[in-house]
Formats: structure tokens, C-alpha cells, sequence
């Protein structure tokens, strides 16, 4: 069975426009995906209260979204919203999310969401989202330092998210690692923290550049802070402006962490399973399939039926499974 998709780790890409993209082959987009490394990419699949990445009867994100996912990438979809018309835009959100059959939805929010009011409009369009998807994974692509953006509505979008999605652009600088430890230093500030996998710069913009040695500090940076994955703007300006920085991304070894399938059942005259393995539980109840090496996001989908398991809370969130499910455990149909 293969890993959770759901889930963002790893080296991740944006795609903007499909067609700036290996002139929008999605083959070419696997083999460019897969040789670089990438675990997860952003595709945009909506703009305001319109469907985006249309041609003609051509449903071009929904194409590279299936292509991308049958390699084993995990794919989410990027939508800007302005905040005029919130529930029209959490409408078309649903939509999309359905058309194109992305895993996660990123909700990109900036200037316009700063103007008075808008953060009625925020609670408006999180909340039309989530009566539609309560259970769908959701991040915030925003900005990187809230210190100097106390207008934008953080905890209106955040409350009803699960990860944050900084756009840390260094723009016209060259210290990524300064600037993403700032922000990552400033998120956690805010009144509602989710976790953050921050996006880096990948262009450039009049006669300044990203360099590959940028690029690497950045990634260094991430993994120094712990974090889980990063992802960078834009496949298309990389590969079309910066090649050598596109290389970079892919020669680093920044390797999503691992999400593994369910454990086959203990038979008997199967050796020791030996130590306890460790889950991480978001739920309040502990619900897995078949064995004890599962995340907690695939366990909230999982079910025993009439089996229980000894467990034991740590400090920080893990917990440690110490028995297998039992041998006479029947495979839900």
C-alpha cells in the first residue's frame, strides 16, 4: 500500500502556470519531478471566485495532479483568494479540491486580506471551507514575518488550519537562513501556531537573483529548525531563469520523512517484532488497522474491530505502542 499522501514533507515545488511548466507535459513533469527529488508539489487550481488552469475542455491542474500522484508524489492545490466575495471563493475551494482531486488545499492570502473588514471575510470563507471539508488537510500561504503584517487576520485563517506556509522570499537580500529563522521564530508568537513548512525563492526579480548557494542554506536552515520539508517559487522560474538553482534543489538531500504502509499481522512462528514502535497521536482515541507502524493522520482512518492496544503517553506527544493487534484480527471489507 503506498505512503499517506496527505501529508507534506520533504522538497516541494509551486506551479504557477502549466504551460511554463515542460511546455505543460505532464510526463515531462514526473520525469522532471522524480529526478529532482520532489516529494510534494503545489499546483493552482483556482483564482478569486474562478476556476483556474482551464483549456479549453481541458482540466489542465486535474491532468498533472493524476499524473504527479500515480508516481507516488503528493500534490495539493494553491488557490489566491481576495476576500471580496468569501464564500463564493470557499465554494469554488470545494469545487476544485473535487475537479482536480488534490490531497491538500493552500489557502494564499496577502495584501488584500489587510484592507478593513477583511477579517470578517476570513472567518466567512474558513468557515463555508471546512463545513464543506472539516476533515481536509488546509494550509496558509502568507506572509513570513506577522510582526510587520498586524493587519492580515492570522488567527482567523490559522484556527481552521493545520499548517502554515510561509513565503519566505529574501527578496533583493542574501540570507535565507536569517530571514527563515525569523519567521519561524515569529509564527510561533502568534496566538494560533500550526506547524510550519516554509517556501523559499526560486527567481528572481530585475537584476537580482536566487543563487544555489542560497538555496542550500535555506534547506540547511530548515532541517537545522526541524522542520519536516520546504518547498520553493516556482518550477517555472527555476527551470526556465535559474537552472543552476533548480540543480541544487535536486542534489539536495532533503529526504521526506518516512510514511509507512501498514505492518502485515503478526502469524504464528513469526519471529519477535521487537522494540515498541512509536506513533504520533493527534486523536483522542487511538484507532489503527493492522499493526503499530502508522502515522496518526493515517490512523484517523483506520479501525480496529474488538482489538485494543497497551499504550503509553511521552511528554512530547508520542506515544508507544507495546502490543501488536492480535492474530485472529479480521480485515475490515
Amino acid at each position: 500500500m503506498p505512503a499517506d499522501k496527505r501529508f507534506l514533507s520533504g522538497k516541494g515545488m509551486y506551479i504557477w502556470q502549466i504551460l511554463e511548466c515542460e511546455a505543460g507535459n505532464p510526463s515531462e513533469i514526473v520525469k522532471q519531478a522524480l529526478a529532482a527529488g520532489i516529494s510534494h508539489v503545489f499546483v493552482k487550481i483556482a483564482d478569486g471566485i474562478y476556476a483556474y488552469g482551464l483549456n479549453r475542455l481541458i482540466d489542465l491542474p486535474a491532468v498533472v495532479v493524476k499524473a504527479l500522484q500515480q508516481a507516488g508524489i503528493t500534490v495539493w492545490g494553491w488557490h489566491y483568494v481576495y476576500g471580496n466575495d468569501p464564500i463564493r471563493e470557499a465554494e469554488m475551494a470545494g469545487r476544485r479540491i473535487k475537479e482536480t482531486g488534490v490531497t491538500g488545499y493552500v489557502v494564499d492570502a496577502e495584501s488584500e486580506y489587510k484592507l478593513p473588514g477583511k477579517a470578517a471575510a476570513a472567518r466567512g470563507f474558513m468557515a463555508r471551507l471546512r463545513a464543506d471539508l472539516p476533515d481536509f488537510p488546509v494550509g496558509l500561504s502568507s506572509y513570513r514575518y506577522p510582526s510587520l503584517h498586524p493587519q492580515f487576520p492570522w488567527v482567523e485563517f490559522l484556527s481552521r488550519c493545520d499548517v502554515n506556509i510561509p513565503q519566505v522570499y529574501w527578496m533583493f537580500a542574501a540570507n535565507p537562513g536569517e530571514q527563515l529563522r525569523r519567521s519561524v521564530g515569529e509564527l510561533a508568537e502568534l496566538p494560533v501556531r500550526r506547524p510550519p513548512i516554509p517556501t523559499g525563492a526560486a527567481g528572481k526579480q530585475g537584476s537580482w537573483k536566487v543563487t544555489p548557494a542560497q538555496v542550500v542554506e535555506f534547506m540547511d536552515t530548515a532541517k537545522a529548525l526541524g522542520l519536516p520539508g520546504a518547498s520553493f517559487w516556482s518550477w517555472q522560474h527555476a527551470r526556465a531563469d535559474l537552472p543552476a538553482v533548480w540543480e541544487a534543489v535536486a542534489a539536495y538531500p532533503f529526504r521526506p520523512e518516512p510514511q509507512p504502509g501498514p505492518v502485515p499481522v503478526p502469524q504464528p512462528g513469526d519471529p519477535d517484532p521487537g522494540q515498541p514502535q512509536r506513533v504520533r497521536v493527534t486523536t483522542s482515541k487511538l484507532n489503527v488497522r493492522s499493526a503499530p507502524v502508522v502515522t496518526a493522520e493515517t490512523a484517523r482512518f483506520m479501525a480496529v474491530y474488538g482489538q485494543t492496544f497497551d499504550v503509553e503517553r511521552e511528554q512530547d506527544g508520542w506515544v508507544q505502542i507495546k502490543t501488536w493487534v492480535s492474530r485472529d484480527f479480521v480485515e475490515p471489507a
